[in-house]
């Protein structure tokens, strides 16, 4: 399918859409500087993901960044148009092995989206994982669909569902499980790091689309996101696909919500993330 005139093929050598989508400039005026990038489109306004990413990006870049991020919680307050936005971030509270942030984003003088950051330097202590890991068939064993139209961002992923496909609106009567997994990585591939991780773990269709396949204008409140990794582990990743699972708890009275997990291909378990989502019947 070819790219829309207004988001263009990544070439190599240039810097990966995702960097540009989530890139923020000191260029002297208040915050930091941000771009909605087109490439990363929805149905109204950018990807919640690559807004989380850029939220994110802004303490991962300070100078006072302590450690790696832990927690992440974003609070989607309205609409986010194509072109220039501002980011706020500023440390709170900065413990021996704790850091906490605040982060706003601005566009046109309205908040956007608020968000919280909780950063820490991990240490080696006992570990263990309660949930498995779901040992889906590899990744090159499961034919990748294609993107959506109505959502531009998903040109910018390869996804092999194993379970429960992309959205599918030609039997709207039809009532599934809220289930889906899938291999996902960036399109074209790039090195995992913890804002492509923020952003994946938003790259999980709303679930009402998968329980009840109609077409229901739906968005996002409020996601956070938790880290089980640090860095090495997801440089140790690479960009080879890692795998996500999501389901719904429940639906009712406007909104529900959806839990998802990432997993590297070693089975280590990257990220899960729980967000309430709104509905409009």
């Amino acid at each position: 399918m070819a790219e829309p005139e207004h988001a263009p093929a990544h070439s190599a050598g240039e810097p990966h859409p995702l960097d540009l989508a989530t890139r923020l400039v000191d260029d002297g005026g208040p915050g930091l500087a941000g771009h909605a990038h087109p490439a990363y489109g929805n149905m109204v306004g950018p990807f919640g993901g690559v807004l989380a990413a850029a939220l994110l990006n802004a303490p991962m870049t300070h100078r006072t960044r302590l450690g790696d991020p832990v927690a992440l919680t974003v609070n989607f307050a309205g609409p986010v148009a194509e072109g220039p936005f501002r980011v706020h971030a500023r440390a709170v509270r900065t413990n021996r092995s704790t850091q906490h942030w605040s982060i706003e984003l601005d566009q046109q003088s309205q908040v956007c989206a608020t968000a919280t950051a909780v950063f820490a330097t991990r240490r080696d202590t006992w570990s263990s994982t309660e949930i498995g890991f779901p040992a889906p068939p590899p990744a090159a064993d499961v034919q990748p669909s294609g993107p959506l139209e109505f959502a531009v961002w998903t040109r910018r992923y390869e996804m092999r569902f194993v379970l429960g496909g992309p959205p599918d609106f030609s039997s709207p009567d039809r009532e599934t499980g809220s289930i889906s997994s899938l291999w996902i990585r960036d399109e074209p591939p790039r090195p995992l790091d913890f804002v492509s991780l923020a952003a994946i773990c938003d790259a999980f269709f709303p679930r009402i689309f998968q329980r009840r396949p109609r077409w229901t204008p739906a968005g996002t409140v409020s996601l956070t996101t938790y880290f089980h990794a640090d860095a090495g582990a997801l440089a140790a990743q690479g960009a080879r696909p890692v795998f996500g699972a999501a389901r719904a708890q429940h639906f009712g009275r406007g909104y529900f919500d959806q839990t998802a997990e990432v997993w590297g291909d070693d089975g280590a378990l990257l990220a899960t993330s729980h967000q309430i989502v709104y509905y409009k019947e």
